[in-house]
């Protein structure tokens, strides 16, 4: 039962960094819109970089952990 609580809480944890990290992104983008800026340079502000990486590493840092 407390084995399924950590896990529950681990679920929770990513799905809300999930969640700020897009939440901050999309205002990346929106005030790029407001600038009049192409909307893909939101992809250089950090939360874009964070993306970016996450994107790239995540699926090597999985595959080094399951080898």
């Amino acid at each position: 039962m407390l084995e399924n609580l950590v896990i529950l809480i681990k679920i929770i944890a990513v799905c809300l960094a999930a969640g700020l990290l897009g939440n901050w992104f999309l205002n990346e983008v929106k005030k790029a819109k407001r600038k009049g800026q192409p909307p893909y340079t939101a992809y250089s502000s950090l939360p874009g970089i964070l993306i970016i990486l996450l994107i790239v590493f995540l699926p090597i840092v999985a595959w080094w952990f399951q080898r």
